[in-house]
């Protein structure tokens, strides 16, 4: 449990999703003397998704004897991530919809709702730790969702709490399967991948325009050396799906062109990149000028860094090269746990 909250008997709006992490922490709060109150959020349309899933959580709430709210956010969502989503891609972007979502919903609206029913503490599921000063990464390595978070705004870090901070994943199962209502839950399929996509990225942008345009392949100099399906297609770093004449080394999309539908391609060593620039910075410290390490997508390591920050943008020059930095995604930067900035790659 987060260190610097005094339950007191104090309200706290929990968001439920029906699964394990969630619930679990139902009962972590209610044990630490909070008086809780659920929320499941309705976030988009997808078929029978929502009315199994709320079935779920208001039998742990009948079980646990707290009240839950169905909140429809579907509205806000499709402006704030869906559209987002949608037209970064359009503009040969790579989007980063969950970060997004984590700003604007389940720690923008949600926190309205909060206030709407006198709560004064917002908590999740999430495998983070905050001191209300600042976000931690989790105990569980392998689970730690602090990355997610780096642009939550800093305002509103005294009211979360989570829970299962101090966690690790196997003991929280374990937990689970002990409970009655929980013993079907422990052993569910955990979801991990982008909560509207239902199969591919493709499939969904294929339903607001036209992504199969063939195109020109173009090499780091500007010549035309093969084709492609249609820039859509395309993220930084991609190896297949494009044609190069008389390649002999594996090619990679280095640079999309959205304007033109062309992609550049190149060998892998043309992906390598030691300094880029961040905006719509994400400030946790004071700090313009600082050394630290910087995460460029969830699954990557962190590496070491030195950041000046000028004129709301920052200024990233890395110790070592990374392969396959992609404009639209996320850069996350901490100080050894502590998560201390986050902002999107320009």
């Amino acid at each position: 449990m987060d260190k610097g909250k005094n339950s007191n008997g104090k309200k706290v709006l929990l968001g439920m999703s029906g699964g394990v992490d969630s619930t679990v922490s139902a009962i972590l709060l209610q044990k630490e003397g909070y008086e809780v109150e659920g929320v499941y959020m309705k976030l988009h349309h997808k078929a029978n998704y929502h009315e199994e899933n709320f079935i779920k959580v208001q039998r742990v709430a009948d079980y646990l004897g707290i009240k839950v709210h169905f909140h429809d956010l579907s509205v806000d969502f499709k402006e704030k991530v869906y559209d987002y989503f949608v037209e970064s891609y359009k503009e040969g972007l790579t989007p980063n919809p969950c970060v997004m979502c984590n700003r604007t919903i389940k720690f923008g609206k949600m926190v309205d709702f909060a206030d709407s029913i006198g709560a004064e503490y917002i908590a999740t599921g999430h495998y983070i730790q905050c001191d209300g000063k600042f976000i931690y990464a989790a105990k569980d390595a392998n689970k730690d969702q602090s990355y997610f978070l780096c642009e939550v705004r800093k305002e509103v870090l005294p009211r979360l709490i989570f829970p299962l901070g101090t966690w690790i994943k196997p003991d929280v199962k374990a937990y689970a399967s002990n409970i009655e209502v929980l013993k079907d839950f422990a052993t569910q399929r955990e979801s991990s991948e982008i909560c509207f996509v239902e199969n591919t990225y493709d499939e969904v942008l294929s339903k607001h325009m036209n992504i199969d345009m063939p195109g020109e392949t173009l090499d780091t100099e500007g010549n035309v050396v093969g084709t492609h399906k249609g820039y859509m297609h395309y993220t930084i770093g991609k190896r297949r799906g494009f044609f190069v004449n008389g390649a002999h080394d594996p090619h990679f999309v280095i640079e999309i062109k959205p304007e033109s539908n062309q992609i550049v391609v190149g060998t892998k060593d043309k992906l390598q990149e030691s300094t880029f620039e961040v905006k719509q910075l994400n400030l946790f410290t004071p700090l313009t000028s600082f050394r630290c390490t910087v995460k460029v997508r969830y699954r990557t390591k962190a590496i070491p860094c030195q950041v000046i920050i000028i004129n709301d943008r920052a200024n990233v020059t890395l110790d070592e090269p990374v392969f396959g930095l992609a404009k639209g995604q996320i850069a996350a930067f901490y100080q050894e746990d502590k998560l201390i900035a986050g902002g999107v790659i320009c």
